[in-house]
């Protein structure tokens, strides 16, 4: 029933439309322009002044931008509704005509729309920024460019990954660049006749040694489990961001290398089989 309502007055809009310009004059064409000049100043002043406020809002510059552009589209179609006033069309018929047209447009683009909202949520909430390496959208990498549509980041693999910003926006990001600092965690294992304090006191050493590792806060090592073959121990210790991936794998490399100077075996698991002679008895 509202659709069959919205048409017949866009109908009745139109015919007025046609109407007014066969009626048209010389001295309405002056008003005319006399008006659209006054529109296009004002809505250059009052774009301005808008800039003005979001800057010192600081707001996102991909966020000033669509926000001046709806500004200036929603200035313009004040502007052509002021100017259609003045030809004669009602603006009762004229507001059906572009609720229609807006009703049109917004089933049209539905996808995009919620892209477009995703992308503003993301640039004014900065859950990351170009350079960060993040988890978002199920894919993990490092961002390149955030749009107000998509959000382009690099894998590990060096593959380019554009993925919708509603898609980001609706679940959880992981941003591993967001602190300056992270923490390395790694399990070792070593076999149960080894000492557990000079196992310790070994990854305390290559810890200790390592250049990138921080002494603040201090590194964390000890017994986290007892396996059916080995003894398991935790190492948590801290590095520069930047770093991880570098302290990580040198740790991985260097503490197998001090265990087997000191004789410690980082044994796996196995089967011991004890056999008994019963000859003797």
């Amino acid at each position: 029933m509202p659709t069959t309502i919205d048409t017949e007055a866009a109908q009745e809009t139109l015919d007025i439309v046609q109407q007014t310009l066969q009626a048209f004059s010389w001295k309405t064409a002056g008003v005319l322009v006399c008006l659209l000049v006054a529109a296009i100043a004002a809505i250059r002043i009052l774009v301005t002044l808008a800039d003005r406020a979001m800057v010192q809002a600081k707001l996102d510059r991909g966020v000033r931008i669509f926000l001046r552009s709806g500004l200036k589209v929603t200035l313009w179609v004040v502007a052509v509704c002021v100017l259609l006033g003045y030809l004669g069309v009602p603006m009762t018929s004229l507001v059906a005509l572009l609720s229609v047209l807006g009703l049109a447009v917004s089933l049209a683009i539905q996808g995009t729309l919620s892209n477009l909202a995703g992308g503003i949520m993301l640039l004014s909430a900065h859950p990351f920024s170009a350079g960060d390496f993040v988890e978002a959208g199920g894919v993990s990498g490092t961002i390149q460019e955030v749009g107000l549509i998509y959000t382009k980041l690099d894998t590990a693999d060096n593959k380019v990954v554009y993925i919708p910003n509603g898609e980001i926006s609706s679940k959880t990001i992981v941003n591993f660049s967001g602190n300056d600092k992270r923490r390395v965690e790694l399990k070792f294992t070593a076999a149960y006749d080894a000492p557990a304090e000079r196992v310790k006191e070994c990854i305390a050493r290559v810890v200790g040694e390592h250049p990138l590792t921080l002494p603040t806060p201090e590194p964390l090592i000890r017994v986290s489990g007892y396996g059916s073959s080995s003894v398991e121990y935790i190492l948590r210790t801290w590095c520069a961001t930047e770093d991880y991936w570098t302290v990580y794998f040198d740790l991985l490399e260097q503490v197998k290398a001090a265990f087997d100077g000191a004789g410690i075996e980082m044994t796996y698991d196995h089967l011991n089989i004890h056999m008994v002679d019963k000859r003797g008895e």
